[in-house]
Formats: structure tokens, sequence, C-alpha cells
């Protein structure tokens, strides 16, 4: 295979003569025309000319929904060069709040924009660009810096961001929300990754540090932070909202708005904040205005908001350069791109290869940009099974091409593996991971007035708030514990840990337990008692799942590969490693007992769908379990759904079948003809017979009774079992944490 990258592509075009004539063009301060960008190409173009440029570059598209996409394709053609995106909204809201997202992520680049290492490269988008921003005199004037050891007049201060928008809340969730817990405030202001704490001693600022909002733990240690609080309604607001205030304006009539001259003297157009040496490039531009001006119909009120022609008189101040996929004339320099778009690949996916090497001329090579790396490799073996003669002139990066083209010129033919496969690829915010870490109650803000506690030595008890009691000489804070009969106990804040919240297996309220009573430590003994003998049943279980012979699968197939590519989606590092953890159990002589824990959403059917796919694979069958008929209907469509293009008969036991139907599927699935099942409790029946059962799926199996699962312990010893939950049972957590 070949070495060629989508980042060797940019390079290339910059050496065409006449794409270096229009960067020389710009260079000198004029504008310029680049005509034939089709797909991904324009991305590639934009990237050309970021390289050329002496400072920062604005790329401007019509819609908002191309923001994404181009700015996946721009980060795959020039890798390590930062890509920032400036957002819009799809329609003004109508009550604008400082936990706005899209206000948060407009307020962090204008931010960003005056920092030492303001951003390179910037995408957005027509609509982005009639909204103005503050100024940089009204910014500085919503900006309050912190620093260690000065006074802070707290009531002054939480009055201030009342009065912009902020929320008082009793513990902090999302941007615009502020808490005060004595001598702590959290803030979370709208542009931030993570809220700030800010500790005091009397008036003075103690201790400053970011934290996680999830866990509460410390992010950074800091000598000082900026708050920076722009009003929540007024017109000098960093976005002006969809109802606004009718007012007389100071400035002259001008032809920045679009219905009337309504835009306030602190508001400016984003465009006026670039550098002095940025240049702009416009995509399409008769979509730019088009976009633009529909974009502005939509909303009730578009006062206050820039006219299309005054942003694009704006950009061109600039250096400007005009990208679009048709030719036309123009009076500006102008390169002429031999681009061609690439015909959608419609054939079966199994065959799907072969048709791209139908395309692809004599002398052409070929780019594929892959989502990962593993996906890579996958399409380097398929490449080899399937088309080998066509490997030699194949170059296989990662990154992203939205729309596959043609580089005539440069005899090289560049698609993505989303594209060939007909994938969507789902992309999720990268703006922060979070930090998923289990906690303790490590923090009273966790504990309301009221609730319920569990003391480890006393017993179930009430919370009665915080109190601060004299101790060794100091003071520190105390949580108030209310038991039967009106006994309080006082615990320090640093023992919290003996502290829980009451978690209740039934809706009645529980007894309040008595301090210094024998109950307690009666009701531990017995709980401890059933959960030894608990304990011994599983072990005993376990060990003779350990000692039975399982069956060893064979590694990964061509179908296999060919059915994992097919996924319509891109998958996430934890469900690669997932898979890969299944199909290695699987692999071993011992039967598999796995438990794959997720939150709605995340995709674990399709960790139990690859798992099927193998064990089918190899000639035996598959049980999926479920507790509802609605989600045993629902998995037999996804799963029909995914295998439609492979011979595997697949059926579904629930009370939506006939008692005929039903027995027709038992008679098929003991006989051998059915390769898949999916029901609900009836598959646990006596009458229910495989002809070699090989892998059971338990889906939330946190729904299941004993006795369902005392009745699933004959399959458990023989095959393998594939457990799935959003919120399993803390047994079933327990044993998967041990290894068990």
């Amino acid at each position: 295979m070949s070495i060629l990258g989508l980042s060797e592509l940019v390079q290339a075009l910059r050496r065409v003569d006449a794409f270096a004539t229009v960067t020389q063009a710009l260079k000198a301060g004029q504008s310029g025309t680049i005509d034939g960008a089709w797909g991904s190409s324009c991305a590639l173009t934009a990237a050309a000319v970021a390289e050329e440029a002496p400072g920062q570059v604005l790329i401007v598209l019509p819609r908002i929904s191309d923001v994404d996409d181009f700015g996946a394709d721009l980060v795959s053609a020039m890798p390590g060069t930062p890509v920032v995106v400036f957002p819009a909204w799809e329609s003004l809201p109508k009550d604008r709040s400082v936990a706005d997202p899209i206000y948060g992520a407009r307020l962090r680049m204008l931010q960003e924009m005056e920092s030492t290492t303001p951003p390179r490269v910037i995408v957005t988008s027509m609509a982005a660009l009639l909204h103005p921003v503050p100024t940089r005199k009204s910014l500085s004037a919503a900006t309050r810096t912190i620093k260690l050891g000065q006074t802070l007049e707290t009531e002054e201060f939480l009055s201030w961001l009342v009065e912009r928008g902020f929320e008082r809340t009793p513990t902090i969730e999302r941007p615009g929300e502020f808490s005060i817990h004595g001598g702590i405030i959290d803030i979370f202001t709208p542009e931030a990754i993570d809220p700030v704490r800010i500790e005091l001693f009397g008036d003075e600022v103690d201790s400053i540090r970011t934290f996680d909002v999830e866990s509460q733990r410390k992010v950074d240690t800091l000598n000082e932070t900026t708050i920076t609080a722009i009003g929540g309604g007024s017109q000098s607001d960093e976005e002006t909202s969809g109802k606004r205030k009718s007012s007389k304006s100071t400035k002259p009539k001008s032809e920045d708005s679009p219905t009337s001259p309504d835009i306030p003297d602190d508001g400016e157009c984003f465009v006026e904040r670039l550098g002095a040496k940025a240049w702009v490039v416009l995509v399409d531009l008769n979509d730019l205005v088009e976009e633009g001006r529909h974009y502005l119909q939509r909303l009730d009120d578009p006062k206050g908001l820039y006219r299309v022609e005054s942003v694009l008189a704006k950009t061109t101040k600039h250096p400007s350069v005009t990208l679009s996929a048709l030719m036309g004339a123009s009076a500006e320099t102008t390169c002429h791109l031999q681009v061609e778009s690439l015909e959608r690949l419609a054939g079966p996916k199994s065959e799907v290869l072969q048709e791209l090497a139908g395309i692809v001329g004599r002398d052409e090579s070929v780019v594929i940009a892959c989502h990962n790396e593993g996906e890579r490799q996958r399409m380097g073996e398929l490449l080899a099974q399937t088309v080998p003669d066509l490997v030699p002139r194949v170059s296989l990066c990662i990154g992203t091409v939205t729309r596959g083209y043609r580089l005539v010129t440069q005899q090289v033919v560049v698609i993505s593996d989303n594209e060939l496969f007909d994938r969507v690829e789902v992309r999720r915010t990268a703006a922060r991971k979070k930090r998923l870490e289990s906690r303790a109650i490590d923090s009273f803000l966790d504990l309301k007035e009221g609730d319920l506690i569990v003391h480890l030595s006393h017993g179930i008890g009430r919370f009665r708030g915080m109190q601060v009691l004299d101790r060794e000489g100091g003071q520190e804070e105390h949580l108030v514990l209310e038991f039967r009969d009106g006994v309080k106990i006082f615990v320090p804040a640093s023992l919290i840990n003996l502290v829980q919240k009451y978690v209740g297996a039934t809706k009645s309220a529980p007894t309040l337990s008595k301090v210094g009573g024998t109950a307690w430590a009666s009701s531990k003994k017995k709980v401890a008692a059933a959960v030894a003998d608990m304990a011994s049943d599983m072990l005993r279980l376990q060990a003779q799942r350990e000692l039975m012979p399982g069956v060893s699968y064979p590694p990964d197939t061509r179908l296999q590969k060919e059915f994992e590519a097919a996924f319509p989606y891109t998958e996430t590092d934890d469900q690669v490693r997932a898979i890969d953890d299944a199909k290695i159990d699987l692999e071993k002589s011992r039967p598999m007992d796995r438990l794959i824990c997720g939150d709605v959403g995340f995709g674990k059917t399709e960790i139990a769908i690859r798992t099927a796919f193998k064990v089918v694979d190899s000639g035996r069958q598959v049980a999926i379990l479920v507790p509802t008929t609605v989600l045993a209907e629902q998995h037999y469509r996804t799963f029909c759904n995914r295998f439609a293009e492979f011979p595997i008969s697949i059926e579904v036991m629930s009370r939506f079948r006939s008692k005929k139907e039903q027995q027709e599927v038992l008679e098929r699935m003991e006989a051998g003809a059915v390769d898949i099942v999916i029901g609900t409790h009836r598959l646990v029946q006596p009458d229910v017979k495989f002809r070699d059962l090989g892998l059971l799926v338990i889906d939330e199996e946190q729904r299941f009774g004993v006795g369902h699962k005392e009745m699933l312990k004959r399959l458990r010893l023989a095959v393998d079992v594939l457990t799935l939950s959003a919120t399993p049972i803390p047994r079933t957590l327990y044993l998967s944490l041990m290894g068990m």
C-alpha cells in the first residue's frame, strides 16, 4: 500500500500553479476565487489556503448544519493545527439564559480571541455572523478578576451575579449557576469547562480551584480566576434575544440592521475581532447570501441583527477567497480545480470494494480515510481478501472525508470507509470528556435537610442540617443526625464517610433506629449471614462453571469483518474495548460470564449483536432474554436490520405470537433451523429446547426475579453468558468487579 494521506494532498494542491497565483493575490491584499471544489475537496482547499495564510483564517459556510462536517474534514486535512467552531442558534431562544450552551461557546471563543494564542483557523456559518458580539470594552466591563488574598465583598459580588442572569442553586450542575455554603462560593460561568470554587477566610480569598461538576474532585489550583457575567436580558448582551426591548439608538441610521438601526452601541460583528493579517474564506457565495436571508426571514423579530450584505462588506475588508463547486466568470484572480464528484456506491455491502475497484482508473491511486485505527486494520484485511490487485494503489489513513471526490490532475480518488459502507458517522462533542468517577457522599452538598441517612454504627436516622461546633480549640462543621426519640448525634464533616444516603427497597418510610439499642447490630448480623449463604451458592455455581469445558471459538472470519464494517455508526472507545473483551472470552476454552454495563443509548445492543454473530458464524445458536414484550419486538427489528444481508434465521417468542406460531418456532429451534431467538420469560419455560445453544444474552438483568435466575442456572453451567444492564443489581456488579 502507498503512504499518501490527506495532508500530502494539501501540499500537492499548494503546488498547483493557479492555486499559487490566488494565494499570491491574497498576500497582496486582493481577493480571489477557486472553483471546482466538489464534496470534501472544499475543506481540502480551505486547508491549503490556511497553510499559506500569514495570520488567522475565518471560513464562512452557508448553513449551520455544514459546520461540523466541514470542521471534521478540515481537522483531518491539517493535523496539528487547532480548528475551532464559532456557533450559531438554529432559531433565537425566546428566553435567552446564561446557561445556554451556544451563548457559552460564543463567549469562550471571544475570550480565546483575546488570549496570547488566539485560534488559528475558525469555522462558522453566515447565521453566526449575523448576531452581534460585545465589544472588547463591554466584555472587559463585565469581567471581574478574583485573586488569592484579596478582600471580596460577598453580598455585593453575589448581587452582581444575580443582576447578570446567574441563578443561585443549592448545588451547581450547569453553566449560569452559583451556590454558597458558609465560606465556599461555587460558580459555573457560561464559557467555562469546569466550575470554580472560591473559599473565603472571613472576607479574604483563601483558595481558588476548579473542580469536576460530576465527581466534585479538584481539577486545578489557581492563583486567580476571571468571572465574566454579561447581563441576561439587556441589549448589551453577547447576543440579542428573540424578544427585544424597544429603545432609541444614538447611532446614526446605517445599513447594518435588516429592518432598522438596532445594533447596540456596545456590539459589533465577529469579523471585526479578527487580527489585522486575517484571511476570510467564503464557501459558495450565492448560497451564503441566500441562506443568510432565509435565516433572517425565519425570525419573528430580526431587529438587532446584521444584514447579510453588511456582514459580507466587513469580510471583504480582509483578503478573501471564494470557494465554489461550479465554475463561474470572475474578474478576480481565479483557480479552476479539476475535481469530480464520486457516484454513490449503491451495490451490496459485500461487493462494495469490487465496485470501488471498478470506478478507479488504471493509473489512479486511492486514499481511504478510516475513522479509527481498528477500522484501518480491518479495511486493509478486507482489501487484501477482496481486491488484492488494487491494494498497491491504496493508501489507508485515519481521518474524515464526508463526501468523496476525485482529484483529476493528481489522479487520486479520495473516499471514507463510512461512505464506502453507507454509514453515518455520529460525532460526539469533544468539548470535554466527562471523568466518570464514583464517589461517596464526600460533600454535604449531596444531602438536603430531612433526607434519611444510614450511619455505619447507629443505623437509620434523619439529616437535620449543618452546625458549626467548637472542637479541639477550633471550629468545625458537623452533620446533625436525628434518631429515634429525638436523639441527635453530631458527626464532624471530616468523618462524613460514616454516613450514607438511605436507599430503601420499599416505598414506605423506615423506622428510625434507636441509639444504643441492639436492633441495628442484630440486623447487620442477619444480613451478613444471608449474604454469606448467597455467596456460598454463587461460589459453588462459579466453581462448577470454571470446571465445565467450554467451546473455544475461532478468530474473526472474513464474514465477521464484513458484518462489523456494515455498522452504520462510529464505535466509541468503550464499545470497541467491550467487543474485543467479549471476543477474547469466546475464544477461551471456558464459558464466558461477562457484564456489559452502560447507560441507555450508549451501544450495548451492538456489542451483543457482534458477539451473537461470532457464535452463529461458528454454527451455534443464540438466545436473547428480555424482560418485556415491547423490548423483544424492538430487539427483533434491530437484529433483523443488522443481519439483513446475511443468511441468518431470527425469530421472536412473546405474547404477540400465537400459540401455533410459538410451537412452530420451538420445533425449529430444537431442529437447529433458528440461529437467534429473542424472547421474554417464555424462553425459560421447561418446553424450550435448543439443538446447540452457544450464547445466552440477558438484557436488563435487574428486572428478572430470583426465580427466573434460578431457572437460568441450568443454562449458565454450559453456555456463554453476556449480561446487559444500565443499572445492574449490586450482586451482579460486585461479581463483575471481583472478576467472578
